[in-house]
């Protein structure tokens, strides 16, 4: 059945606003390698480190197909309770701004493990960002990936940029939508091998939303650095718009398969790590 949905259509791609991207005005990269003190770089990773259609026709068809089955196995687990009750919540929330999202059915001593499964389908059907929805999905993968029936994929050229720049001293740190135990379980599974070993840190939702500037500053602020010490790289305008706000270093990445991005006059762009800090 797994393969079955591995081989389905895609869910549709978020709200990325289509337009090529324009001319960009701040420095280039190449004047930021030259002068610019980088000590850090921030990245993405769907459609930055990682194909789009690896998270969309592997990664979510796998957690919907399972959500039902793993919470049935893990309920009395407390993160997974945990989960449950965020849910619960949004549910709760849903309802209250007339989202008319699937009721979770529940009495004073239980919840529907079937309503819950079926309001995570409906969640991952609009590629909702929340964090009780990530937490789930990252507790899914690990099995899937324990079971050996998951593997994952990074572009070709993202192994060797890691080595290289952690061999000119700087720091990897990823920031993704998806919890900090789906970014290790991503990298640590890749069929280019282990990468965690080459990575510093990872950034989820509870440090914030990944268009809001407040998170980059948090994020500034765990590294203790600078944000002008700080090059982000994302696939998307409105999170680079962000972290430019705040100081950072942006890089717009291009990849093949990726949405067509608003204009943006303030990014640096590149199609590949290959001349990114080489």
């Amino acid at each position: 059945m797994f393969w079955s949905v591995v081989r389905a259509c895609a869910d549709t791609v978020d709200d990325r606003q289509l337009a090529r991207p324009i001319a960009r005005t701040r420095p280039n990269l190449t004047q930021l390698k030259s002068n610019s003190p980088v000590e850090a770089l921030l990245l993405d990773i769907e459609g930055t480190t990682t194909p789009i259609d690896f998270v969309y026709r592997i990664l979510f068809p796998y957690a919907k197909e399972n959500a039902r089955s793993f919470l049935t196995a893990n309920r009395s687990l407390p993160a997974v309770q945990q989960d449950i009750a965020g849910l619960l919540v949004e549910n709760a929330s849903d309802v209250e701004q007339g989202n008319a999202p699937p009721s979770i059915e529940r009495s004073e001593a239980n919840v529907s493990i079937e309503s819950v499964a079926t309001y995570v389908s409906w969640l991952m059907d609009r590629d909702r960002k929340t964090t009780p929805l990530k937490s789930l999905q990252g507790k899914i993968w690990e099995e899937g990936y324990r079971k050996g029936e998951l593997r994952s994929r990074v572009f070709e050229d993202v192994a060797p940029a890691f080595e290289r720049w952690r061999a000119q001293g700087k720091n990897i740190y990823i920031y993704s939508s998806g919890s900090v135990l789906a970014q290790r379980l991503l990298f640590g599974n890749t069929e280019a091998g282990d990468l965690r070993p080459l990575i510093s840190g990872y950034f989820d939702t509870n440090i914030g939303a990944k268009k809001e500037p407040e998170s980059y500053r948090r994020i500034a602020a765990e590294l203790n650095l600078e944000g002008s010490s700080i090059t982000f790289v994302s696939d998307v305008v409105g999170e680079l718009d962000a972290a430019a706000s705040v100081g950072f270093n942006t890089v717009l990445c291009v990849r093949p398969g990726n949405p067509e991005q608003r204009a943006s006059s303030g990014h640096e762009i590149e199609t590949s790590f290959v001349e990114l800090f080489p």
